[in-house]
């Protein structure tokens, strides 16, 4: 498979709207409803594949609590996407569902995350990513904490396990304490993805 390919199979398989409805359901103590919303934008935003995504509960969908920008960059075997903060991002809520909003967005609006970046490798009939180094640091809950992301992607699904650990002492100061969120793909986005110039 050539490196391109790589990288198209992989931007292919993550865009959609994807739902842990069925985790929630089976587990509503530990899990909200939530989407996770992976929706392309135009090759000029980048001169190359690049996403828009915003995580939301199922129930306050024009809120969203983690919204971004990423770019996807073809480094051989690894895909590297770079990550990105909107400006105003709540100019932008329900840019994953509405194409409207997705195109206002534009790129003096975004600033780039340094050592916030994942790094995506296909294994068998998925990729796994995670986040690079331990330099992506957020403060939560008045604490420095830096960033641990595992991620699983196949054609269907995405699995995701986000934990801020203390810069400190290592502890864990939010994310999942009960494990992954596990998402499954219910609508597909992938016929918007640009083809590779």
């Amino acid at each position: 498979m050539a490196d391109s390919d790589l990288l198209l199979t992989l931007a292919h398989w993550i865009a959609g709207d994807f739902s842990n409805q069925q985790q929630a359901f089976e587990d509503a103590k530990n899990y909200a409803h939530i989407h996770v919303f992976f929706r392309p934008l135009p090759w000029d935003f980048f001169g190359g594949i690049g996403f828009y995504s915003e995580q939301v509960y199922d129930y306050d969908l024009w809120r969203p609590y983690r919204q971004g920008v990423h770019r996807f960059i073809d480094q051989g075997e690894d895909i590297y996407i770079e990550n990105y903060s909107l400006q105003n991002p709540m100019f932008y809520a329900g840019a994953g569902r509405e194409l409207s909003i997705l195109r206002s967005i534009k790129p003096d609006k975004i600033d780039r995350r340094y050592h916030c970046s994942m790094i995506f490798q296909r294994q068998g009939n998925l990729f796994r990513g995670r986040v690079e180094g331990n330099s992506c640091f957020i403060e939560k809950y008045g604490k420095k904490t830096y960033l641990v992301s595992d991620v699983e992607l196949t054609e269907n699904t995405f699995v995701s396990f986000d934990r801020g650990l203390d810069v400190d002492n290592h502890e864990q100061v939010w994310g999942s304490t009960a494990g992954a969120l596990k998402f499954v793909k219910i609508q597909n986005f992938a016929a918007e993805v640009p083809s590779m110039i």
